[in-house]
């Protein structure tokens, strides 16, 4: 099993697919960095050389992205300055509502979780 930036990479897929693992880095990006790396795109993640491996690592190294847990910061840091400046995406962050103008009177389970019932009032 490789282990890459602190992420296990999945056994038995494509080197490109398995980087996508990682968090911050698609799809595109991880065909870039195999290119860069000099690896064969066929090569399962399970039958990577050493060789590769310490590529790959190098290439991670010096590519200019933000992957894992600075990412992951950096996003936090990013929604905790929205929260505290009260503006209005920063207000449905606090709320767990849509923060880019979706519809909220149907839909949005995904953002406001499982639905809560509300019992009707007698006449």
């Amino acid at each position: 099993m490789v282990r890459l930036v602190g992420v296990d990479l999945p056994r038995n897929k494509r080197v490109a697919y398995a980087l996508t693992y990682i968090h911050g880095i698609g799809l595109t990006s991880a065909k870039k960095i195999v290119e860069m790396a000099d690896i064969d795109p066929e090569t399962r993640s399970d039958n990577l050389t050493t060789e590769e491996t310490v590529a790959l690592r190098q290439t991670l190294e010096n590519i200019d992205l933000k992957l894992e847990g600075d990412l992951r910061r950096f996003n936090g840091l990013n929604i905790k300055r929205l929260n505290e400046i009260n503006c209005h995406r920063g207000k449905r962050h606090r709320n767990s509502l849509p923060v880019r103008g979706q519809r909220t009177r149907t839909n949005a389970r995904s953002r406001r979780g499982a639905k809560k019932t509300v019992t009707g009032k007698k006449k």
